[in-house]
């Protein structure tokens, strides 16, 4: 049991870390200005066009850190400081977001699966905590609930891992894209590679982080048999 805290605070403290350097980068390159002067707007409207995608509309949404791409509707959303911004972060995140535009547009294997787990997964995280915390409690009458929490938590940490190659490649769609049309030099596409890096490595830490909460739980589980 102590090993399972210890694991969960090593975790956590990767985590904040990552999150942190993550804010920073950000906030470091969004301070350098792009040399062509291009929004991210004009930056996510030039790649869509140059992949052939004219279905995707380039909006704005409140926020900080809230860029992503809706596929229901089929939006590249950026918030303000992505949107309107000229600079390297800008054109990092407004050219990764339409990295998913592009997956969905060629039925990228790993973004479909990704998709048909939503419908399930959003209305199990609705009770899934309320399971697993009444399977605990019930554990010494019966394992059924637990188990049952336990199964529905493995497949949240399935869709963690699903996500990953879905956003490093996402990312790698972008430096590709942003580097042969030449959208940046080669200072700023250095700068760009590097805050996708620690962007993806958030969801790295998180996939990780789920599995550790897994394992702890499937060591509840079994341990009733102790």
């Amino acid at each position: 049991m102590a090993g399972a805290y210890l694991i969960g605070i090593i975790v956590m403290a990767i985590s904040f870390y990552v999150q942190w350097r993550l804010k920073s980068k950000f906030e470091e390159y969004s301070q350098v200005g792009l040399s062509n002067g291009m929004s991210g707007r004009e930056i996510a409207e030039k790649m869509l066009r140059d992949s052939g995608i004219y279905d995707v509309r380039v909006v704005s949404v409140e926020g900080q850190l809230t860029d992503h791409y809706n596929p229901q509707d089929k939006t590249v959303n950026l918030s303000p400081d992505v949107f309107h911004g000229r600079s390297v972060s800008a054109a990092a995140v407004a050219s990764h977001e339409c990295g998913h535009a592009v997956q969905h547009a060629t039925a990228y294997q790993w973004l479909k699966f990704r998709s048909q787990m939503v419908p399930f997964l959003s209305l199990s995280s609705s009770y899934m905590q309320w399971i697993i915390l009444g399977g605990i409690l019930l554990l010494q009458t019966t394992p059924i609930p637990l188990a049952i929490g336990v199964a529905l938590f493995a497949a949240t940490t399935l869709f963690s891992f699903i996500t990953l190659p879905v956003e490093y490649d996402a990312s790698n769609r972008a430096l590709a894209w942003i580097q042969k049309n030449r959208v940046v030099n080669e200072r700023e596409y250095i700068m760009a590679a590097d805050a996708l890096k620690w962007a993806a490595r958030t969801y790295l830490v998180a996939a990780i982080g789920s599995l550790a909460t897994l394992l702890y739980y499937v060591s509840i589980l079994l341990g009733r048999r102790d």
